[in-house]
């Protein structure tokens, strides 16, 4: 019998980092940016873990909603809840202490970063059952997983906001416009990498009736995914000008080309293993650009 300690590793992905490494990096871009170069360790901590935390708690919750779903996919048929493993009670269990602790080291920045927590949660019990109705529900995890960009703002800029002063106009200083649009765009590079994570199961999902980008995008999947990159690259770089961060960041962006053109290779004739891979690399483009903003911050001025 598996050890109790390994299935539950298992339903919150230890084993396969790159999907909080994809929430990882745009929000310490987010805190970065808001900072204008180093935001401190206990920012830092907060969002790591936090990032840790949030993931596996949302795979939790992800996994309860589909159990009878990923019964008849390939590639998740073996989840521990699918299988029957861990049971829907533990497993909501499990993410609803991950979620606890996660909200307890937002509590150690400022009720700005609170009052957005509750909105990024919101949106994170959504998502799995956005897959029913929605289209396109990897925009909704597009919400979801960018929603760190924000709350890094909030969480540098908010300092010294205290709940009596949160308002509307508040928030909008500590989270400026700026804070939305690379949230924006960000939105475009989560649908390119969930539409080619999406091409993989494809062929399962049409069969259970689930909705997807790759499904609604059918023909169109591939250009869909260079133009979903585009607008993630272009719009970051265009917001990023004002920020002055030089030859790394334009290094930063050459590298992360290459890498969309070679995503390209390895999805234009659709093959499962060739769509996994593009998804599973996807975490060395967000890291891309998180090392040319830290290096462009960290220029002499």
């Amino acid at each position: 019998m598996e050890p109790r300690w390994r299935l539950y590793l298992d339903l919150i992905r230890w084993n396969r980092p790159a999907g909080w490494l994809l929430l990882l990096w745009p929000s310490l871009s987010g805190l970065w940016i808001a900072a204008g170069g180093w935001p401190g360790w206990h920012l830092m901590g907060v969002f790591v873990a936090g990032t840790v935390l949030m993931r596996s708690a949302g795979c939790c919750i992800n996994d309860v909603a589909d159990r009878e779903f990923d019964k008849h996919v390939k590639r998740t048929a073996q989840r521990p809840v699918t299988r029957g493993a861990v049971t829907v009670r533990q497993a909501l269990l499990l993410g609803a202490v991950l979620a606890l602790l996660a909200f307890g080291l937002v509590l150690t920045t400022n009720p700005a970063a609170v009052a957005l927590s509750f909105v990024a949660l919101a949106v994170t019990l959504i998502y799995p059952y956005a897959k029913r109705v929605v289209s396109m529900p990897q925009a909704v995890l597009g919400v979801a997983f960018s929603f760190g960009i924000p709350m890094a703002f909030a969480a540098v800029r908010g300092a010294g906001l205290a709940w009596q002063e949160i308002t509307i106009n508040s928030l909008t200083q500590c989270v400026p416009w700026q804070a939305w649009a690379f949230w924006a765009f960000n939105l475009f590079w989560v649908l390119a990498y969930d539409t080619e994570y999406a091409m993989v199961d494809r062929d399962d999902d049409l069969q259970i009736g689930m909705k997807t980008s790759a499904i609604t995008l059918g023909e169109n999947d591939v250009l869909a995914v260079m133009l979903f990159y585009v607008v993630f690259l272009s719009g970051w770089g265009a917001l990023l000008q004002e920020q002055a961060l030089g030859w790394p960041w334009m290094v930063a962006l050459v590298v992360s080309i290459a890498q969309v053109l070679w995503h390209f290779q390895l999805i234009k004739n659709r093959t499962r293993e060739g769509c996994f891979k593009a998804f599973r690399m996807n975490h060395w483009l967000g890291a891309s650009v998180f090392a040319g903003i830290v290096a462009g911050f960290s220029l002499p001025s």
